[in-house]
């Protein structure tokens, strides 16, 4: 028999609240069936608490520009109904390519609200752009307007005036200045208009026509490793999710909601759901750092004052942005910040403890994946474990396999490593491969199978926390021995003038690979490389772990929302390898390493004398895509 719904929030501040949490059926817990029944539920309980604060960059943080929640939901509803006169259905896609900005809150679940939500990064490539416009058969996209970022609007424009778009919805900068009114004159078929002009012309209210099971957005993975995919979020998805990043209680305060520090872009998951959804959910107040976001330099010189102006009490962020704030002077009262929260990549312990020195902030890590809709694990400041991105998020389960030739799973004993697993209702829906008369054609690609998805991460769970070793992928395979390269990275973390670290695959032709290493150093700190490997070779690594090079630079490569980004290291260690492979052999002007739709190609010039079959003799002793040109 059926209980009766569970409204309110459970305490969710220590690991035991998990299994506590979880006695309630999760069908029983009362939560809103979409996402724009989240923004309706806001601003009926909450009309008059303010919902977001946008500034329209970070030096101009005092003059961020606020909607309440009952504006909010005025918002959405135009912006949705807006959409539905121009034809948008439930399964229609609209593409969002945008910087933050304060129209982007409404445009976002607006689109949601009426069609499929399609977030895009604006700074890939106009081919990867249109590719995935395509795959998604998207028409119609809300894009950014000359005055709020010209070179997405020269993109995006272009796109449409080569047939990819039919329809163009423009969004403002939040000061809301429009020195020119965009056009694409000449081009017959296209649709131009400001998204505020159009729903403006709206009336409140919105018949929502979505199920809980019906997609809500599309986001893309990557986007720098080739082709990115295409990851299907139902609304159950994205409002359990969310729900499940709410429901700590960490962050609450007596009195008034508590307020979020929001800086990172909304194409990505963390944005709208730790930082849109979540909030929404509590009737908190999310502020927005402008466009550029954590990109923005002007911003880490006024962040503590922001903190204390606008009382933050949390904030959202990637080990990169921590290792900046970490040498920021604290010039304000920063008291009502009471933890940070950390994902995207494995967080430095250095950088956790200049970071917490600093500012008497813990840091708080977290796990998760787009494949996975945003959040699967967290950590509690009551029980800090070194290590640890945390403990499983209740209803969501973790499994640690080992993965046979064949594909086939055995389960791995406690504390044992092997690929991580997830079950539970935030597994996506699938790629989005195409579009038919129906709708999305999706396909999880192999990556779920009987509802549980691999992550393609190296993980152990130790008393029930999750602690990631590396990525799958990312293995180094000496003469067919793998090799971690988690366990090279914290043997080098562990000089005290190293910030972080970075090992990949070197090509090798007896070998197929061996490990090298890059690293960052603290700043006001000296060391040199040939210190750095003896150090790491008088460390308990095993010796085919040992790197056999150790390279300092200024900092390592991330993605744009700060996740590492190693391919651009292995083309590096291939250029080097191939260097020194050709070192004697004359005519060699010049070599490259590239990252080309996702693997390392190396392009070797040579002069018109060059010997090229001796070229071709060497690179041949390598398992590597190469190329030999001839001016």
């Amino acid at each position: 028999m059926r209980t009766a719904a569970v409204a309110g929030w459970p305490t969710f501040e220590t690991p035991e609240d998990v299994e506590r949490i979880e006695a309630v059926p999760l069908a029983d817990r009362d939560l809103p069936a979409t996402t724009y029944q989240v923004v309706r539920r806001a601003a009926v309980q909450w009309p008059e608490r303010v919902a977001v604060s946008v500034m329209p960059d970070a030096a101009r943080w005092r003059e961020a520009v606020s909607l309440t929640y009952g504006e909010l939901l005025d918002g959405v509803d135009r912006v949705a109904n807006a959409l539905v006169r121009r034809g948008v259905t439930p399964t229609t896609p609209v593409a969002i390519v945008a910087p933050n900005c304060l129209q982007l809150v409404p445009a976002m679940l607006g689109v949601q609200a009426a069609g499929v939500a399609v977030p895009l990064n604006g700074g890939l490539s106009a081919e990867h752009l249109a590719t995935l416009l395509e795959r998604a058969g998207v028409r119609h996209a809300v894009v950014a307007s000359p005055d709020l970022d010209g070179g997405i609007w020269d993109k995006l424009s272009g796109l449409a005036a080569a047939g990819h778009l039919d329809h163009l919805f423009l969004l403002d900068p939040t000061d809301d200045t429009r020195s020119t009114v965009a056009t694409l004159e000449g081009v017959d078929g296209v649709a131009v208009e400001y998204l505020a002009d159009a729903a403006a012309a709206e009336q409140p209210g919105h018949d929502d026509p979505h199920t809980a099971e019906d997609i809500a957005a599309v986001f893309h993975t990557g986007g720098t490793t080739g082709i990115p995919k295409l990851a299907a979020h139902t609304h159950a998805n994205q409002v359990i999710d969310a729900w499940l990043i709410a429901a700590d209680s960490t962050a609450d305060t007596s009195g008034e909601p508590a307020t979020m520090l929001g800086a990172l872009p909304l194409f990505h998951v963390n944005a709208l759901h730790v930082t849109m959804l979540a909030p929404m959910l509590k009737g908190q107040r999310v502020v927005w750092a402008g466009p550029l976001g954590y990109r923005d330099p002007a911003l880490y010189g006024e962040i503590w004052k922001l903190v204390e102006h606008y009382s933050v009490a949390t904030m959202s962020a990637v080990p990169t942005v921590y290792a900046v704030l970490a040498g920021c002077p604290v010039d304000a009262d920063i008291s009502s910040l009471r933890f940070a929260v950390v994902g995207a990549s494995a967080l430095p312990p250095a950088v956790r403890s200049a970071f917490e020195d600093r500012t008497g902030v813990p840091l708080l890590e977290g796990y998760g994946l787009t494949e996975g809709t945003c959040a699967s694990a967290r950590s509690f400041v009551t029980d800090p474990r070194p290590g640890s991105v945390g403990k499983r998020l209740p209803y969501q389960q973790l499994r640690v396999v080992d993965v046979a030739p064949d594909g086939s799973w055995t389960d791995v004993p406690a504390g044992g490593v092997g690929t991580l697993l997830i079950g539970g209702p935030t597994v996506f829906a699938g790629y989005v491969t195409g579009r038919g008369d129906d709708g999305f054609v999706l396909d999880h690609l192999g990556k779920v199978r009987d509802g549980w998805l691999d992550t393609g991460d190296l993980a152990r769970i130790d008393d029930g926390f999750l602690y990631l070793t590396g990525r799958a992928k990312d293995l180094i395979i000496r003469g067919g021995h793998n090799i971690d390269p988690a366990a090279i990275e914290d043997a080098l973390r562990a000089h005290p003038a190293v910030a972080d670290a970075a090992a990949v695959g070197r090509p090798d032709p007896r070998a197929g690979e061996v490990p090298v290493a890059y690293v960052t150093v603290v700043a006001d700190m000296q060391t040199s490389a040939v210190d750095l490997e003896e150090f790491v070779a008088a460390s308990s690594l095993e010796p085919a772990a040992r790197p056999k090079s150790v390279t300092i630079i200024d900092a390592l490569p991330v993605t744009d929302v700060g996740k590492p980004y190693k391919l651009a290291l292995r083309a590096d260690a291939a250029r080097r390898a191939i260097e020194d492979a050709l070192a004697d052999v004359a005519g060699v002007a010049d070599v490259v390493g590239l990252v080309a739709d996702g693997s390392v190609r190396v392009v070797v010039t040579v002069g018109a004398d060059a010997d090229v079959d001796a070229v071709g003799a060497r690179l041949d002793e390598f398992a590597l895509a190469s190329e030999v040109v001839v001016p």
